[in-house]
């Protein structure tokens, strides 16, 4: 029996189109700004200074566009220490630091951002009506003025980020993003699971049983169900190994799928900027619906003083 399904290439399914200015251009017309984070380092945040950093993110977060995505991408792969001998400035006891960590096993922690302006129509699509399977059209919506105001509200969110003092963003240019020859750039290293420095050319196979990238195999985890996560959420957690009666070690709350996981992963996490004014319209209806079906159920009536304390607090 001749097989019928339609063939297709990895080129024709690729789904960036572009990348100008440093800017990576998508073919659905959505604009991407990517930026280097540099964190503070495992141990050393206190809890009053997570909860700044956590201030200073929701801050930089407002001053982004309706229907805007910020997606941080957290690459963790294990690597071995090298030390730094070519110094000429080193101490006997620098020098004998470095030595002592030589070719030691790390998990090495590197951070991207990526600052990404689509549409309402775009934000709203799902999975199972993805758009590789059909074609779509450009929307109007992302014209000249949309694009530079935009570029003009990342420029801010990286101004009240490094003005913090405690996170600080870099900005990434087109070499970095595409690469050049004797280089791999992010997109790159991105599809191949490549650490930084790497140039190889690795096959990638896609079939109903797994998902592999030369000697790598995938496995994919998904955390988006409220079900799915802890019934208390917080900026930070207390680290029970490193903590005494005394002293109080902190750790992000996000820290179990973060360094604290002993194995190459790469771990992303996406806010999707919605319009408040129809959010809140939402619940308000909502809310008006489980007041007129409260005498049918108790649920109802207690499902809408939670929706009117969010209303408040909002």
């Amino acid at each position: 029996m001749r097989n019928t399904s339609k063939m297709t290439t990895l080129e024709n399914k690729f789904p960036l189109l572009a990348v100008e200015h440093g800017c990576i251009i998508s073919k659905d017309a959505d604009i991407t700004v990517a930026f280097e984070v540099e964190l503070p380092e495992l141990y050393t945040v206190t809890g009053a200074e997570y909860e700044a950093i956590h201030g200073c993110w929701c801050k930089a977060i407002k001053v982004l566009p309706d229907y805007s995505v910020v997606h941080k991408q957290d690459w963790f792969i294990k690597e071995r220490y090298k030390p730094e001998l070519q110094k000429d400035d080193m101490s006997f006891l620098s020098r004998s630091f470095e030595r002592h960590f030589n070719e030691r096993p790390y998990l090495k922690h590197t951070c991207y951002l990526y600052l990404t302006k689509t549409t309402k129509e775009r934000s709203r699509m799902q999975s199972n009506f993805s758009t590789l399977c059909r074609g779509h059209i450009i929307p109007k919506e992302l014209d000249r003025e949309t694009t530079t105001k935009f570029m003009e509200a990342c420029e801010q969110f990286e101004r009240i980020m490094n003005d913090s003092g405690l996170v600080r963003l870099r900005r990434l240019s087109t070499d970095e993003i595409v690469g050049t020859e004797g280089k791999a750039g992010l997109v790159e290293r991105y599809f191949s699971l490549m650490p930084e420095g790497d140039i190889t050319l690795q096959d990638i196979e896609l079939s109903a049983r797994e998902m592999r990238i030369g000697d790598n195999r995938l496995c994919l985890h998904t955390l988006s169900d409220a079900e799915d996560l802890p019934g208390k959420v917080a900026t930070d957690t207390r680290y029970e190994k490193l903590s005494t009666d005394r002293s109080d070690c902190r750790l992000s709350f996000a820290s179990p799928v973060g360094l604290l996981l002993s194995c190459n992963h790469i771990y992303n996490q996406y806010v999707l900027i919605d319009n408040s004014e129809e959010t809140l319209q939402k619940f308000e209806k909502s809310a008006r619906n489980m007041q007129s079906l409260s005498r049918y159920s108790r649920s109802n009536s207690i499902n809408r003083e939670w929706i009117d304390q969010y209303l408040n607090e909002a």
